[in-house]
């Protein structure tokens, strides 16, 4: 730390066009940057330069990341600073082998989703046992950002307070909860799960990969299944059998807003390959008997099929298009069929859980993982409460939202990330008590945050300056968690998603969440209880 040098590494995107279109900004947040650490006598030095024909300086794979690495002192201090989507395994392998301080850093800015990249990194850091700090700022110049950088400086390690967690083990469980947990941890052990994994490793999430050997005890075993697959199966679906699927979308009052330019409108023909997917999943997880399904779609997919966003989100939803079987029987008929986003294991484990659970307390069994991707202040001065943005481009299901089906539309997806296009299941997420959680990994074992949590409403305006602050053509679920600080919540989370679900009422929310934990602890994971209840008081 002597030598006043730090060093920065910038973890970009695989796509060039995401790469090129968000640089601008992280060229500004690293000059924010780098005058905060003026402040504090030091010298911040990219570690890789910009490139001018590719007009960005971020890394941009794992080969490259290798190289940049290779000429790294592995002692000296070194940022990894975030304002996009990053994919971890560009930058993993050399972090694992730094010796020096580590700071993962990103700007707190729902623009692009570096908060988000930020938080995959971390999660992926803390599976593989590397040691490393973290901090984020909206401009690099508040006091917490100097002092939490300061004492890194000195240090090498700068720590939050997380006095919100607490071990199940130090909290009292409804008998209730404990009954139902045993019972279906016991029907797991005895009946297992399958979870089906269409590619497994999406966009670098190493954080999103559940070893075998660690899912084994929970009685859940994957079924390895390839996107080739899927997209075969989807060439093979009837168009008349996706035009039904279509036609049952606008009965039901969702609106698709159309152009005719493929490569900046949604047009029919994307839906209508959209709808194919959607019958070719189902039918595949039924000949393999899958109980919950995660589609990678990027990279392998993205390259000859629509988006699955909105297959996703139909997944999810137990009021849904019925699609039969090669023996001409409706598949899963009144239920979801649980689908993990960009196949985030510890999110398709959550999920299988939250139905059984749900299910079993007769609440509404619909969830889905969000990212979590920005919060603040309530502008127009509805709420003084913070509230988060939870917000991901595919899974959210149409029971979630406000008017249910009648209140979801769907955009194109953004070209920059989705060049094939494709329709999203956009919606306002309907006021109500949720339980949010994260299974994650850390030491070895499989571990999982729970706490409470609601959906609000807000004035429209502030809706959709948020909307205009994040991505507009996803969903978004206006979030409140229960003695849970912005700033608590980003030190001790895990990963880039957040698994949501609804309960009936506050009591039921509680209940709900004590069952999902005690059903976890019985299948060998080690949880914690984050916040507290609705009513203030702790778990």
């Amino acid at each position: 730390m002597s030598k006043k040098i730090v060093l920065l590494v910038a973890n970009g995107d695989l796509r060039q066009s995401a790469n090129e279109n968000c640089w601008p900004a992280q060229a500004a947040m690293e000059k924010q940057l780098a005058a905060a650490l003026r402040r504090h006598g030091c010298k911040l030095v990219r570690a890789h330069a910009y490139k001018p024909e590719r007009r960005h300086g971020f890394i941009g794979s794992q080969k490259e990341g290798m190289e940049v690495f290779a000429g790294i002192d592995p002692h000296v201090p070194l940022i990894v600073a975030e304002s996009v989507w990053q994919y971890s395994h560009h930058v993993l392998h050399g972090l694992i082998t730094h010796q020096g301080p580590i700071l993962t850093v990103a700007n707190w800015s729902g623009t692009w989703p570096g908060l988000v990249g930020m938080l995959n990194l971390n999660g992926s850091l803390t599976k593989a046992g590397v040691a490393y700090s973290t901090l984020w700022s909206e401009d690099f110049t508040d006091h917490s950002f100097h002092r939490g950088l300061a004492r890194w400086l000195k240090t090498g390690r700068t720590r939050h307070r997380t006095l919100h967690v607490r071990p199940l083990a130090r909290c009292r469980l409804p008998a209730t909860a404990a009954i139902v947990a045993r019972r279906l941890a016991h029907e797991l052990k005895f009946r297992k799960a399958i979870m089906g994994v269409f590619d497994e490793g999406c966009m670098g999430m190493y954080n999103a990969i559940i070893p075998d050997e660690l899912l084994f005890p929970t009685g859940v075993y994957k079924e390895r299944l390839s996107q080739s697959a899927l997209y075969y199966g989807a060439t093979q679906v009837k168009e008349a059998e996706a035009r039904a699927v279509y036609a049952w979308l606008k009965q039901k009052g969702m609106t698709f807003h159309l152009g005719k330019k493929e490569g900046t409108d949604l047009t029919e023909q994307q839906i209508l390959w959209q709808c194919r997917t959607y019958i070719a999943a189902l039918r595949l997880a039924d000949e393999f008997g899958c109980d919950t399904i995660g589609i990678q779609y990027q990279q392998g997919l993205k390259d000859l099929l629509p988006a699955s966003d909105l297959a996703e989100g139909l997944l999810n939803n137990s009021d849904r298009p019925p699609v039969r079987n090669a023996a001409g029987k409706i598949i899963r008929q009144g239920e979801p069929l649980p689908h993990f986003n960009e196949a985030d294991e510890c999110a398709g484990l959550d999920g299988l859980l939250t139905l059984r659970v749900h299910r079993a307390l007769a609440q509404p069994v619909e969830n889905t993982l969000h990212d979590l991707r920005w919060g603040d202040f309530d502008r127009s001065g509805a709420t003084k409460e913070y509230v988060w943005v939870f917000q991901i481009s595919g899974g959210a299901p149409p029971a979630h939202h406000l008017g249910g089906y009648r209140g979801t539309d769907s955009h194109r997806q953004p070209p920059m990330y989705f060049r094939l296009g494709g329709g999203t299941v956009r919606g306002i997420a309907r006021p109500g008590e949720i339980v949010w959680s994260r299974i994650f990994i850390e030491k070895g074992r499989l571990k999982m945050d729970l706490g409470r949590a609601k959906a609000i409403t807000l004035p429209s305006a502030e809706t959709e300056r948020r909307w205009r602050e994040t991505t507009w053509q996803w969903p978004v679920m206006h979030a409140v968690t229960y003695g849970v600080t912005r700033d608590q919540m980003m030190a001790r989370h895990k990963a880039n998603h957040i698994q949501v679900a609804y309960a009936n009422s506050p009591q039921a929310a509680d209940l709900a969440l004590y069952t999902k934990a005690a059903l976890a602890r019985e299948l060998g994971l080690e949880v914690f209880l984050c916040g507290t209840r609705a009513n203030g008081q702790p778990f």
